[in-house]
């Protein structure tokens, strides 16, 4: 498989934990990793499959890294690229914003020409809204859901089975191009 560039912030850690088990778990060398507070436009360009993760904040905010470069990441033209997204949140603490990140992020990808993937059951989750929700389809999110706070014990479980489904439409996608 090609080259995947995955770009994740992180502001306590647990996103960045979470994006080494994902590295670990991945089991191929041809996954490119980097903080997006490090990133520019131009490092979006030489991958048509990308991998985003990042973390919801108090009432339906991006990560600060992914805020400072949400303007940027709005010129992108996602055109023939493939995205997958996983967001991490809080479902008790701030149900009705649970990883509205993913949400965020997957909208502009779509108006910019991509293709999201990677699209993951909303009815395990006990959150009361979700810019994460897939209008046409409510009961999934636009990407991995990750509760750490509350289900940490599932964490690895949902991660390692959202990889193999990821891995399989990325497959699709490169077969269709």
């Amino acid at each position: 498989m090609e080259k995947i560039g995955l770009f994740y912030g992180s502001d306590t850690g647990v996103t960045d934990d979470i994006t080494r088990d994902f590295a670990t778990y991945w089991e191929d060398d041809n996954l490119e990793i980097m903080e997006i507070g490090d990133a520019s436009v131009n490092d979006f360009e030489p991958y048509n499959l990308l991998i985003l993760g990042l973390s919801t904040w108090y009432d339906g905010d991006l990560q600060s890294d992914w805020e400072d470069f949400f303007e940027d990441f709005q010129t992108i033209d996602f055109t023939g690229k493939t995205v997958a997204i996983y967001g991490l949140g809080d479902q008790i603490g701030y149900a009705e914003y649970f990883i509205d990140g993913v949400g965020i992020l997957a909208k502009v990808i779509i108006e910019n020409g991509g293709n999201v993937v990677g699209y993951w059951p909303a009815n395990e989750y006990r959150h009361t809204d979700s810019v994460a929700l897939i209008e046409s389809q409510e009961d999934l999110f636009y990407g991995l859901a990750l509760d750490h706070d509350n289900e940490s014990q599932l964490t690895d479980e949902r991660l390692k089975k959202w990889i193999a489904q990821i891995k399989e439409e990325f497959n699709e996608a490169l077969q269709e191009a």
